[in-house]
């Protein structure tokens, strides 16, 4: 039905006053759509300030387990965990032994915080030797030699207690090995969170400082997603679901919020958006320098994400946003 013109309709009615803004908003935000990233190191004890990114750390285990107290307390109710192993070797293998240090993490926060829901960040840039997501000969990254080490590592991660398996290194086929493994293994109810839509993205660079993994050669080009590309991600994202994913994600967030509505359209299934480091970052330093308001900036950017469909947002303002949305 076609509105009526001005005089009679004036949309300004509903915007005059907080209350009857809020009764008519479209998009609710809320602590319950936050996932929190955590980055866990050997030690005890260690609280290590991530530069880039004010306000996050590199946690030791009995500090993760401080900081995901707070985050239940918030109301936030989902970590992500990202591994930096004592050694990194050409196979990552911290990344799927038994006392790996995502592993342990996972124990110890499940011990104190059951209600909290554990993701596992399945990727090896942060365990291999040379930075990349994978099994790399002769300079190249190899897709099929990586995914026996993925396989491995999703079975290792459910085995500690992680309730959802959450591949990122863009490997072809890697959710299909995963959930065989995971079947085979009796975690036949362990979800896949896939990271579907990775786009090779200038915006991860301070998660570089965070993880330390920086690659020692080229870029990720080879693997993750050509910016320029809106189809291949909704390809991407197809394969993924005909191999058993049972989420899918879209990151970064704010660059591709059309890739995250299109998904969400096409597919149906619970789509997550990445707010990335870079996001995160500028959002800090543009704030710093009194440039803009940052908790008005950070809110409408996860608004915004949650507007495009994202039924959940990693992001690295999962703690404060839960704040300011109590105040």
């Amino acid at each position: 039905m076609r509105a009526m013109a001005f005089p009679t309709t004036r949309p300004r009615r509903l915007r005059a006053t907080p209350a009857l803004r809020a009764l008519v908003r479209e998009t609710e935000l809320s602590p319950r759509d936050f996932v929190l990233p955590l980055f866990i190191r050997p030690g005890k004890g260690e609280k290590r300030p991530i530069s880039s990114m004010p306000g996050h750390f590199q946690y030791s285990v009995d500090e993760a387990v401080k900081a995901a107290g707070e985050a239940a307390a918030l109301g936030v109710p989902a970590l992500i965990l990202f591994g930096i192993p004592d050694k990194k070797d050409a196979k990552a293998s911290g990344a799927y032994a038994a006392g790996g240090i995502v592993q342990k993490a996972a124990r110890a926060i499940k011990d104190k915080h059951p209600e909290l829901l554990l993701i596992a960040d399945l990727c090896f840039c942060e365990y291999t030797d040379h930075g990349h997501c994978g099994i790399v000969k002769d300079g190249r990254v190899l897709n099929d030699p990586t995914l026996a080490l993925a396989a491995k590592t999703a079975v290792s991660q459910a085995k500690a207690g992680f309730d959802v398996i959450a591949p990122s290194g863009m490997m072809d086929g890697q959710v299909g090995v995963m959930r065989r493994a995971l079947d085979a293994a009796g975690f036949s109810d362990t979800p896949i969170l896939a990271y579907a839509a990775k786009y090779a993205s200038g915006f991860y660079g301070p998660f570089r400082e965070a993880a330390e993994s920086p690659p020692s050669f080229g870029d990720r080009s080879g693997y993750q997603m050509d910016p320029a590309n809106f189809r291949e991600a909704l390809r991407e994202v197809a394969l993924d679901v005909e191999e058993g994913a049972d989420m899918v994600m879209v990151k970064p967030a704010l660059p591709y919020l059309d890739v995250v509505k299109a998904v969400k359209d096409r597919f149906g299934l619970p789509t997550s958006a990445y707010q990335v480091s870079g996001e995160f970052a500028m959002i800090k330093a543009a704030a710093k320098n009194g440039w803009i308001d940052e908790k008005r900036v950070a809110l409408e950017t996860l608004v915004s994400i949650k507007r495009a469909g994202a039924d959940f947002i990693l992001t690295y303002y999962a703690l404060e946003a839960a704040r300011w949305l109590a105040s």
